[in-house]
């Protein structure tokens, strides 16, 4: 484990204590008013669910070819984070979009492509605990498929009809918002390292465990 783990993780600690109070600081939305503060949470959610589902489908691609188990074990650690970070966008979607638009989902292109491509690697940690010799593989076949959906999710709102917001969201923020959401979002990207990093250390301990129990077979 790297030495600078420990102090990144009382940073980390701190600096999501402190998401609140930081969020609590920015003006009220003029149309939405205080549900419109789930967005620092959502929106970086969704970044995070992205880049953990681009991270373990290019880490997948990376093992089929060379078969390192470097490459699997970071594939497995983020197909787990982007599941939960996943998990965490569709929940407070449906939370701020019964406000924001009068209903709990549509049936649009990024909400669709977003459930789809989480449920794409929902299926990869099924397959991964319960698919039996050689499942790695076929997970990282899934991991691949998901991979695929991300730059759709990313585009489908500037292309097709969509109630969700454009992309363009973020940019425009002025500052008293811009600046609540960049501390949100590095909050969370440091929280996703610091999970990546402990799920690997995980997985490098569990197959040297393998290997005491095979050696002991022997």
């Amino acid at each position: 484990m790297s030495t600078l783990f420990t102090p990144a993780s009382g940073l980390c600690a701190i600096m999501l204590a402190a998401t609140p109070l930081v969020i609590a600081s920015a003006p009220y939305e003029s149309t939405m008013g205080l549900v419109q503060k789930i967005f620092y949470y959502h929106v970086p959610s969704a970044w995070l669910m992205m880049l953990a589902a681009l991270v373990s489908g290019t880490a997948s691609g990376f093992y089929l070819f060379n078969k390192k188990l470097n490459w699997d074990r970071i594939a497995v650690a983020s197909a787990e984070l982007m599941v939960l970070f996943g998990a965490i966008v569709l929940i407070t979607g449906p939370l701020w979009g019964r406000k924001a638009w009068g209903v709990w989902w549509q049936w649009d292109a990024r909400l669709t492509s977003s459930l789809t491509t989480w449920m794409i690697f929902c299926a990869y940690l099924i397959v991964r605990r319960f698919g039996g010799i050689g499942s790695e593989k076929l997970a990282a076949g899934l991991a691949l498929f998901g991979l695929a959906n991300v730059p759709f999710i990313y585009v489908s709102v500037n292309y097709w009809r969509t109630i969700h917001p454009t992309t363009n969201v973020v940019p425009t923020l002025p500052l008293s918002m811009g600046g609540p959401f960049w501390f949100c979002a590095l909050t969370l990207l440091l929280l996703y390292i610091l999970f990546m990093q402990l799920r690997i250390r995980l997985e490098e301990q569990r197959k040297q465990l393998d290997d005491l129990y095979l050696a002991v077979d022997k």
